[in-house]
């Protein structure tokens, strides 16, 4: 396992949470954004012990990941590791949905992992060395009604991740996407309990996805146990689209 930092946007609930536990358990040491919710992120930061130090990022902000990877890596040292987690979501039917808000959701969720990959590319190409898993989601392979802004964004991530890994592959730096199922996260707290059991249904194990299960495969792809995955964008779904 790397020694380097690895960098969690949407770090403080959810999968972001998960994976900044993980890597903290490996003995990394990590760098997390949150946008809302200080509290939460305060507290992960003292459960891990100093292991892990929260940022405040709003992925539409267009010059904060530029700053802010410079803080980091003064803060803690060189960045080795970016995980694309955070995003936002509006549904609404594409026929209701005003450019203002399709804008946001696609500037957010795309164009915010862009500006990210773009902010520690440099430092990784000068240390020859990296990894980068950007998170996908289910609506990018199987559409969902109400989720055409989000899904274009989340399939956009994917096609992003693939050409990156090949502009960065022979600096030894590797690009992969995770595409998690349904999750039981902060995220899809509005969802109707009716919507839940139809997306559920598709599931081929009982036991559906945690954040964990997502976060698990996360971590193996930062770590050099996956130095020969790059350019994959890896289902974790319980088998909903076997």
């Amino acid at each position: 396992m790397s020694a380097g930092v690895v960098l969690v946007t949407g770090g403080s609930r959810g999968i972001g949470r998960a994976v900044v536990r993980m890597l903290v358990a490996e003995g990394r040491k990590v760098a997390f954004t949150f946008r809302d919710g200080e509290a939460e992120a305060r507290a992960l930061e003292s459960e891990c012990a100093g292991a892990a130090k929260a940022w405040r990022l709003d992925l539409r902000d267009r010059d904060r990941p530029g700053s802010l990877v410079p803080l980091i890596e003064d803060a803690l040292g060189g960045i080795d590791g970016l995980v694309n987690n955070a995003a936002i979501r509006r549904d609404q039917l594409l026929a209701a949905t005003p450019d203002a808000d399709w804008d946001d959701v696609v500037d957010a969720n795309l164009g915010g992992a862009f500006r990210c990959c773009r902010a520690v590319i440099p430092g990784m190409i000068a240390r020859r060395a990296g990894s980068i898993v950007n998170v996908s989601s289910l609506t990018a392979i199987r559409g969902v009604a109400g989720q055409a802004a989000y899904g274009a964004a989340k399939a956009g991530v994917i096609g992003m991740t693939k050409s990156l890994a090949r502009e960065l592959g022979k600096r030894n730096i590797r690009v992969n996407a995770v595409v998690p199922g349904l999750v039981m996260t902060e995220m899809i707290a509005d969802t109707s309990a009716e919507k839940l059991q139809a997306l559920r249904a598709l599931e081929a194990l009982p036991s559906g996805t945690s954040p964990d299960d997502v976060a698990s495969t996360i971590v193996f792809l930062l770590s050099d146990r996956a130095r020969a995955i790059t350019g994959q964008a890896i289902l974790v779904d319980a088998g909903s689209t076997a």
